[in-house]
Order: structure tokens, then sequence, then C-alpha cells
């Protein structure tokens, strides 16, 4: 495929001026990461932290957002991206007429401790011919609403902007001629031109938050930097204890959860990104870089089925913080979200000044649904809870004091309508999500109690939990559709049920669940890819339409195979993995024409990834084992 290397925009109409969302890859250092786009462009990028005001951020507004280029200067070329194998580096290839070169993009991987300073490396090679390379550093602070000086120096150039500052260090050797020819316009930007001839490697190296000058840094020292990135990586994927069919995938997932976690606390955020649309030129667009209590929980049980252990823990940890700090209000003992230190001020807001990711607008940073009633995120919570207890994660006399008092109060309160899992703005309701996951928190709670002899009101907790199961079984079964609903005043479907009978509300050879099962295939089901729900069918309170939500996908993956439906299971799964990106990185949603929509990369979609690969390999053992056990026969 070939890229044209500038872009034209005019006002109102966008010319090339936007990648698919899906055309990126990410790096990132473990407190931040950054958006790299085939064609050599970084247009997502904040500072010092994953919900920091961007820095790049021409994704969301080309003119006016920022971005950091590097590509050929031929007119035309095709361009290639992958992974270091089992590393977050990544390796963008250009081949023209001149030759092919290649752009290798890492973060040095940054310890527990939150740190101000962060380093993006971007290492130009020719591999053959000779190539020159049109290099563009434009920052924009602060999403583009502050200016900034600039100051060239003999080895790289300062950005400043109020107290922020961006250094700019040139990657050459001492015996050089000089390679590059930079120049400074009017708009405090730099362009540059570097010629390189095979075999020759430089670069630059964009630090945020230095305090001292530019350097020159050797072409040795950049090599060492990327093999301490590539030494962490492989380390760290050596610890994985999958071995199952699709560990490919499975490890690109597992890489990718790991680049959106914030070490210094162990919270996972949704997705870096923020405005990327559910529909292109539509309103639901939203700032995903925080931690959501649900999201964070799902990745306990996944990451554990890996065998990370560590960062299991680490989110735990953060969750038992949540829990026992109880700065919810409206939304309960718990919000629904969180920053990634665990503060809770999500504030939201328009960037009027920005046109959004294809004119896509409002482009919101915040998020307004911070302080909605979830009821489901109880459920979420406690099953991680439990999970982690049953592989040693346990926690003390405080900790389940905290706890014990939000069960008591998911015991007092399950039976309020909430929003619901999918953030709608369309009111609050009596969903039958809300009310399956009370149960699970209620279930789990007990089973925590039980088993290491905590006091808790068990006699209470299992009435509840029990009346829960009850009235789910008779509001939340619609007789005419012989199905499970979204919420007891509609039958509208919603795949968010597969959840059912992976939580054990329900056997999967149960009449009630194979039939809902058969009503999501005919209504929500297209050819493998699952709806969240009929958004026509039941007002959400916003306008426009939105894709297939792969998380789902992954989920009816999962309940396939839980139900014996082995073939299947198996064809969903393969038919998804053609659906990824060409790095194997999912955004939250599939368009009509395959294209990915949403924030990218999504971390609920990789959990799910993972989760349905281990449930499709363990049933796909068992039936093997069976079938070996009865000498063939099926």
């Amino acid at each position: 495929m070939a890229f044209v290397a500038a872009t034209e925009r005019s006002r109102g109409l966008f010319v090339d001026a936007y990648p698919p969302i899906e055309d990126h890859g990410l790096i990132g250092d473990l407190q931040t990461c950054a958006l790299v786009s085939r064609d050599g462009t970084i247009d997502w990028f904040c500072s010092p932290r994953f919900d920091s005001p961007s820095l790049f951020g021409s994704l969301l507004d080309d003119e006016r957002g920022g971005h950091f280029r590097i590509s050929p200067s031929s007119a035309q070329f095709t361009s290639r991206q992958l992974y270091l194998p089992d590393t977050a580096i990544l390796i963008t290839r250009f081949m023209s007429e001149e030759g092919v070169g290649e752009i290798l993009d890492f973060m040095p991987v940054l310890g527990d401790t939150a740190s101000e300073r962060h380093s993006v490396y971007r290492l130009v090679r020719c591999v053959r011919g000779r190539m020159t390379f049109d290099v563009e550093v434009a920052p924009r602070f602060d999403y583009g609403r502050r200016e900034h000086r600039t100051h060239l120096h003999e080895f790289g150039a300062v950005f400043e902007s109020g107290e922020e500052s961006v250094t700019l260090h040139v990657v050459r050797d001492a015996a050089d001629a000089q390679l590059a020819l930079a120049q400074l316009d009017d708009e405090g930007d730099i362009r540059a031109t570097l010629t390189l001839s095979m075999g020759e490697l430089r670069g630059v190296v964009l630090e945020y938050g230095s305090s001292g000058p530019p350097r020159m840094i050797s072409p040795a020292e950049a090599d060492e930097a990327m093999a301490g990135a590539r030494r962490f990586w492989a380390g760290w994927l050596g610890q994985c204890t999958y071995r199952g069919r699709w560990r490919e995938a499975v490890l690109r997932s597992a890489v990718t959860l790991k680049l959106l976690t914030y070490a210094p606390s162990g919270a996972i955020i949704a997705a870096p990104t923020a405005g990327l649309p559910e529909q292109v030129g539509g309103e639901r667009n939203w700032d995903y870089r925080y931690t959501w209590v649900r999201d964070g929980s799902f990745s306990v049980a996944a990451l554990l089925g890996l065998g990370f252990r560590d960062e299991a823990a680490a989110f735990g940890r953060w969750l038992r913080d949540r829990v026992e700090e109880q700065a919810g209000d409206s939304s309960g003992p718990l919000k629904i979200m969180y920053r990634v230190d665990g503060s809770s001020e999500l504030v939201e807001e328009s960037l009027e000044h920005w046109d959004g990711y294809r004119g896509s607008h409002p482009v919101r940073i915040g998020n307004g649904a911070s302080d909605q009633l979830q009821l489901d995120i109880y459920g979420e919570a406690l099953d991680a809870l439990f999970a982690g207890d049953q592989r040693g994660l346990q926690f003390g006399h405080d900790g389940w004091l905290a706890l014990r008092r939000v069960v008591d109060w998911v015991a007092a309160h399950w039976d309020a309508p909430d929003e619901g899992i999918w953030e709608t703005r369309g009111g609050q309701k009596d969903f039958t999500y809300g009310r399956l996951m009370s149960w699970v928190a209620l279930d789990r709670a007990i089973r925590l109690a039980t088993t290491r002899g905590r006091p808790a009101a068990l006699g209470w907790w299992t009435a509840q939990r029990d009346a829960i199961y009850d009235q789910i079984m008779d509001r939340g079964w619609s007789s005419e559709r012989q199905a499970f609903r979204q919420h007891y005043d509609s039958d509208v479907l919603d795949s968010s049920l597969l959840k059912m009978v992976m939580v054990g509300f329900v056997s999967p050879t149960d009449p009630r669940w194979t039939s809902t099962l058969a009503a999501m295939e005919k209504e929500l089901v297209t050819d493998s890819l699952v709806y969240r729900y009929d958004p026509a069918a039941t007002p959400d309170g916003l306008q426009g339409s939105e894709g297939t939500f792969s998380l789902c996908t992954f989920n009816y993956v999962n309940a396939l195979a839980r139900g014996g439906r082995l073939d299947d299971a198996r064809l969903t799964f393969e038919k998804m993995l053609t659906y990824a990106n060409h790095l194997g990185l999912y955004a939250e949603e599939i368009g009509p024409s395959g294209e990915q929509l949403g924030n990218f990369p999504q971390a609920f979609t990789h959990l799910a990834l993972i989760d349905a690969a281990i449930a499709l390999d363990g049933a796909l053992d068992a039936a093997g084992a069976r079938r070996e056990a009865s000498g063939g026969r099926p």
C-alpha cells in the first residue's frame, strides 16, 4: 500500500490527514505511551502519565494537535510495521525506489516510582541503498492550548512551555559529517532532513522533563538502550505459563496489557487514547485513559491465568485501596473509574478548538460517567478479589472490614435502578446485568467469608443473593423472547449477559441459557461478530450507531466453548483474529467494513481474548482427552 508522505487539508475536508485507527503501533514505558502510525508519525503522546495532557495529538486534530514525524523524503513509499519478537520495540519499515529503511521506536522501561522524565527513542537505519528522511517535530503542549518556545542547540533543541520542557537529543557518531540539516519555523517547530547510507543508524531521542541541554548520543549508547528494553520484555514474557494454541496472539495481548499498566500503582487503563469515535463523524467519543473497576478487575483472572502473579497482585492492592477508602458517592462506596494514582477527579470537558478524528466532535477529556451508579462493578471487584484469594493473594483484617462494608451496601442496594455496564446516558433502569453481577458480589463474598472463617452477616447476604437469583429468573426472563433481557421494562437483548454462563449463574446447558444464546445469535451476531445491543430498539441518550463490540465477540467464544460447541467457538475465534490490526492489536469495535473503531488499543478486548483463548484451549484439550480415552470414538 502506497503512502503519501505529505498530507493536504482544507477546513472541513480531510484528505489523507487521518490514518485509519488500526494503522498504529503502541510503545510505552509503563507510565505513559505513544501511538506510531505506519507512515512514521507519533500522533498521540501524553506525558508524564497516560492521563496527562497531550504533547502530540494530531490523531484528533492534524493541524492543531502536534506531531513527531520521521518518514522518507521520497514522494511515494510503502511501509510495514512489526514488533521485534516478544518485545514492545516497534519497527516501521519503508520501501522506496531509493532503498529500504526503518525506524526503531521504543521507550526505556521505568520502574515502580512515578517519574517526570520519559524518553522516546526514534532510531533510523538505512537497510539498503541510500535514503533521505524528513524529520518534523511539532509539539503542542496541553492539547494545543499553550504556545511554546524553541531553542536550537548544536546537538538538538529544547521546547519550553510554562513549566514544561522537552529536549530533543541527536543520535550520531562524533566522527560524523553533518548528516542532518535542521530549520526552525515561525511556530517553533523543527524540520530537518537526514540522509543515510546502507548500514548507518542514527536518529533522535525525545526526552520529556529533562533538566539539561541537548547532548550527542552515540549509536552504541542508543543500541545499549534498545538492548536493555529488549532484555526487560524478554525477561517479563519469560514468566508466561501459557502454552496453548494461540500463543502469539495471547503474548501480544499480554504485552499490550503491560504497556497499559501504570507501574507505580498497578492500575490498568482502559485505553491510551481519548476521543477516537465509535462512529466516524458521530458524538460517541470518550476519554478512556483511566482505570475502570470493571476492566481492571477482569484483568486479575487473565493475568493469573497467564502466570503473571505480580501484576495481578499489584492491581489487587490498587483495588483494595479503593475498597478501603470508599470515595464513591452517588455511585456507591466505589466509583466506576479512577485516575491511575487512585484519585477520582475526572471532570469532563470538550476541546472545542480541535476538529476531532475525521471531524468526530466533540473531543472529550475527563469522563462524566465517573459518578454513574453501575451496580455490576461490585461483582467484578469481588470476583477479582476472590480469584486472588484462591491464588494466595489474601488481605488482612482491616481490608476485610472495609470489604464487608461494601458487601453490606450491595446487599442493601442491589434492587436500585442503575445506568448499566455500557455507560449509556439514557437514564437509570433495572438492568439485568447489574443484578447478575450483584449476585456475583454476594456469592463471592459468602465464599470468602466461609472458606477463611471471616465474620460476616452470612444469613442476610445469602438471603439477598438468593433473592437476586429469583428476581432475574422472574423479571429478567422474557417469556415472549425466550431469552434473558437487557432490563426489566424491555425485551431488548444485551450481549453483556454472555457473562451469565461465565460467572456460573446458569449452566451452559440450561434451556433458558441455550435459548438466550440462540436469540442473541439471531439478532446480535453477524458472521461471528457481536453487537452490544441494538441502540435503535433501546435508546441510550446518544445519536448515531456503532460497530460490533470486540469484547462481546470474545465473550461469545467463551460461552460457546463452555457450552461444548467447540467447532463454532474455534471458527469464531479464528475469524476474530483476522480483525486484529497488522500488529495483533484491537480497538474497541469493528466497523461495517472491518475497520477498527473507538479508542485504541483497548485493554478490555485483549483481556477477553486471553480469557477466550484459555477457555477454548481447555475445552479442546478436554475433548481430545475424552476422545483418546474412548479409543477415538466421538
